[in-house]
């Protein structure tokens, strides 16, 4: 919509209240503190529920894979087989053997449970998830036979534990005794504290070599499962169709939506929740942008006869009132968009804020997973929220130009 000189004018005149006009321009005002609060609270919400997902993608992808082949009984004794059949297959990037059981863990008298975990030493220093999260002691000191282990920073507060420390795992899986079987305690040196920012990960987390985890579980040469990478893991069922009907009798291959299916459906489903929730705030800034815009119209009603009989014609009303709205909506959102980037750049600081001044955990990582406040904007969904407003917006001002437009100068100044 191009506006000539004489309606660009007209409009710039009629956004700033004249005499008498004060209540018309606080509501015009509020039209505009309406968008603003829209556009905001729907780029920052919708900006961290996508940065919610990416990074619990991210670490638990990248710490379980696209896949796992699972052995029945937790087994997988020919597993090599299985890693090259898995390479071999089309749109698989890796294939990696690991070890996964539940076990407990003493330190100084405290007992936690935890989750061991045994991997090849050149895969644990190649995984992108552990690698640079190392944050006490060296995942260099893992090497098979050194009884070296690398646990979690919760965990590591949990139990007291430093690194150097004696940390003691406890299998229930040991020697058979005419009493019944004693467990299996083996100690190991605390080599290094991780911090993925997955709290149940870093809760429960022992690392340890394959070679180590074997002779801890009595495992001998097998493994528990075998993980896998594909290019595109929105494909995963696809790509792994051929390699699943390969191992059916070996094991059984699950991919990363049926072990988190419940989480990612809560994640999808609240998105959806919280944008049409949020999109009425827009809404009710459209209908404010509809009232002013009336009361202004009921305002302007003699000068827009007086345009009219100067040689205004209706289109050009139109277009004028059109433009007023317009330009409150687009100046909310601009203002919106500048405070989401700035809650975007301080956004752990607002929660810390917030936190100190309520006394209140608002982001307590057992709950949310995640050890801070993620948030990844998404190009697509910034430009839809403009279009909604931009949208709603021209929708509330059609009204009130359509009614000044047809302004019938002969009746408004019949008695002037």
């Amino acid at each position: 919509m191009i506006l000539s000189r004489f309606e660009r004018t007209i409009a710039k005149r009629y956004l700033w209240p004249g005499k008498g006009e004060g209540f018309i321009f606080l509501v015009a005002a509020i039209s505009l503190f309406a968008v603003t609060l829209g556009v905001w609270a729907l780029i920052t919400v919708m900006s961290v529920m996508n940065g919610f997902r990416a990074e619990l993608f991210d670490k638990v992808v990248g710490l379980n894979g696209h896949a796992v082949v699972q052995g029945y009984g937790g087994r997988l004794p020919d597993w090599q087989a299985i890693v090259r059949e898995a390479q071999a297959t089309p749109g698989v990037t890796s294939a990696t053997p690991l070890i996964e059981q539940p076990l407990m863990a003493s330190y100084d008298g405290r007992v936690e449970g935890v989750l061991v975990r045994g991997m090849r030493v050149e895969d644990i220093r190649a995984n992108p998830t552990l690698k640079g999260h190392v944050v006490a002691g060296t995942m260099d000191a893992l090497v098979p036979g050194s009884e070296n282990v690398a646990i979690g920073s919760r965990l590591a507060e949990a139990l007291g534990a430093e690194v150097g420390g004696q940390i003691s795992l406890i299998s229930p899986q040991g020697q058979t005794t005419p009493f019944g079987t004693v467990p299996r305690i083996v100690s190991y040196r605390v080599a290094a504290i991780f911090e993925v920012g997955v709290y149940d990960y870093d809760k429960a987390f022992v690392l340890l070599p394959m070679e180590d985890a074997q002779t801890l579980l009595m495992l001998g040469d097998a493994v528990g499962m075998v993980e896998i990478e594909t290019a595109d893991p929105d494909k995963v069922g696809a790509i792994l169709a051929p390699l699943a009907a390969k191992v059916g009798r070996q094991g059984v291959v699950t991919d990363w939506r049926q072990m988190n299916a419940s989480l990612f459906e809560a994640l999808a489903v609240e998105r959806v929740a919280m944008f049409v929730i949020l999109a009425f705030i827009v809404l009710v800034a459209a209908f404010n942008i509809l009232s002013s815009l009336i009361m202004l119209v009921r305002a302007k009603t003699r000068d827009i006869a007086i345009m009219r009989t100067m040689g205004a014609t209706s289109r050009s009303i139109l277009k004028i009132f059109i433009a007023i709205g317009l330009s409150i909506s687009i100046a909310g959102i601009v203002v919106g968009i500048v405070f989401a980037v700035v809650t975007a750049l301080f956004r752990q600081q607002v929660v810390n804020f917030v936190q100190a001044v309520t006394g209140q955990n608002l982001w307590d990582p057992s709950i949310r997973f995640l050890t801070e406040l993620p948030y990844k904007a998404n190009p697509f969904e910034i430009t839809a929220i403009i279009g909604l407003t931009l949208g709603l917006s021209f929708l509330a001002t059609l009204i009130p130009a359509w009614r000044a437009a047809k302004t019938d100068p002969v009746q408004v100044l019949r008695y002037e």
